[in-house]
């Protein structure tokens, strides 16, 4: 008896595999330093990842998802901006609450989670820097710990293809490598990117 109900929990196990597009909105943060203060942020740019989704419970859900984020970091204060090249990386692994169970077609669903991001600069830094007395924008990488939150929405079309929107606030914090502050200077405020994302999941 044992065994069949194993393997029937087996059958019913679900996962989803699929793509997501979106857009990163980021809230800027202020370096302060003795030769005054500046905006310090990533440019707003598009969003792309995958993700893998394991339902095995009736309402909780487990995913691992890459996000691809295509931003610059810069520098600003008043009319003086500079930016370098730069995009990041971020993986995670997300526990969604599911208002309603797996048979159903529309499952709206609440997320939470943790990661890594990857911040990379691709290009070199720029000559002069913009704002040397604040901070210096360097040619580094450096990874960050993320903690994600959201919710979203799943519409299945077909037993094997679903639909999905989902909003996220992906955390992190501030990547000193990349956006140095001046001698004496210091960062105040975490990274946010919030991102709207809509994909498509093939349901196996």
């Amino acid at each position: 008896m044992a065994v069949f109900f194993c393997a029937g929990a087996c059958l019913a196990q679900q996962y989803e595999l699929g793509g997501a597009f979106g857009y990163g909105v980021y809230r800027d943060v202020s370096v302060i330093s003795p030769g005054g203060t500046a905006t310090a942020g990533i440019r707003n740019r598009f969003a792309t990842g995958v993700v893998f989704c394991e339902n095995l419970f009736e309402h909780v859900s487990g995913e691992m998802r890459y996000l691809y984020h295509d931003g610059d970091p810069f520098l600003s204060t008043g009319a003086v901006r500079g930016n370098i090249q730069g995009q990041s990386h971020a993986f995670n692994y997300d526990v969604l609450f599911q208002a309603r169970g797996r048979k159903a077609r529309i499952r709206p669903y609440f997320a939470v989670g943790v990661g890594a991001k990857y911040y990379v600069t691709t290009g070199p830094a720029p000559v002069p820097q913009p704002m040397p007395k604040i901070a210096g924008l360097v040619g580094a990488n450096q990874w960050r710990v993320r903690v994600t939150g959201g919710a979203g929405v799943k519409a299945r079309l077909t037993d094997h293809i679903l639909v999905r929107a989902d909003f996220r606030d992906y955390i992190t914090a501030f990547p000193t490598h990349l956006i140095v502050p001046a001698a004496n200077g210091t960062d105040h405020g975490i990274f946010n990117q919030f991102t709207p994302l809509v994909g498509m999941s093939y349901v196996f």
